[in-house]
Formats: C-alpha cells, structure tokens, sequence
C-alpha cells in the first residue's frame, strides 16, 4: 500500500524527469510543507494519509486565495500559474461535494439537530458538529458554513 506522501514524491520524480517545471514546482512546495507539519511539535512524526490531505487542501486553497489576489490586482499571469498549481493539488484531493449533494447532507443535519433541540440560528454549532465529519475534505469550511447559514435562516 502506497502512502499519499510517497505518490507525491514519485509525482515529483516524473516530473522532474520530465521537466515539467510547474508540476515540480509544486509538488516541491507541497512535500516541503508536509515535511515542516511533521517536523512541528517536540518530536519529529510521519503524517497520515488523512493529515496529508489536510495539508494538500491547506495549501490547495492557498493557491486559490492567491489567484484570486492576482487577478484582483491585474497581474493574469500570476494567476493563472497559482490556478494551474491549484488544479494539480486538486488531483491529489476527494471529489469535491457538489451544491446539491451538500444541500442534502446540512438539510439532514439540520433535522437531526431540530429532533435533539437546537432551534434557530443558534443552532449553527450543532449543525455544524453532525456536518463537519460528513463533508471532511470533500468540501471547504466556508462553502459548508454559508449553507448551514442559509438553511437554519430559510
């Protein structure tokens, strides 16, 4: 069984191979940042499957923030490198939830908390307890957040 890690650093290695300098520039950038995860703390650890991805998500939406920033600030070309360099984590990503699916999941969730008493928007918390362990790394806190808002306020 192969690690999410040692899939990178193969990645890495056809790349370079390749010369496929974007590729291998991220994933450089990617295994950096996984590295400095597992170095942080008191005592050096190798980062699971499931941290991995958290770090590939972290830095996949750091690549979009980015972008977005670009393209704010007139510089297309910068963004569209930070855009490339966010479609290639990406692969390394679950499926993403689409609109519907993640309607479904929070509208769920919002029923469960209503039967246990949460009522309202105060019942965010709640919702947000039984939806978070659902959606892990399939959709972003912030998109799932806004549909729970949407839905306790509607």
């Amino acid at each position: 069984m192969t690690t999410l890690k040692s899939k990178l650093q193969d990645d890495l290695n056809v790349a370079i191979k390749e010369r496929d300098e974007l590729r291998s520039s991220t994933l450089r950038l990617t295994l950096a940042a996984i590295t400095k995860e597992e170095v942080a703390g008191k005592e050096k650890r190798v980062l699971s499957d499931d941290e991995v991805q958290k770090v590939i998500t972290r830095e996949a939406k750091k690549r979009r923030e980015a972008a977005d920033a670009f393209a704010q600030g007139g510089r297309t070309e910068q963004a569209e490198r930070e855009k490339a360099e966010g479609e290639i984590l990406a692969a390394y990503l679950p499926q993403q939830l689409s609109d519907e699916q993640l309607q479904e999941i929070v509208a769920q969730a919002v029923e469960e908390a209503k039967a246990a008493g949460a009522e309202g928007p105060r019942a965010m918390g709640a919702v947000m307890k039984i939806v978070n362990p659902k959606v892990a790394g399939q959709a972003e806190g912030g998109r799932v957040a806004a549909a729970v808002k949407k839905l306790l306020a509607g």
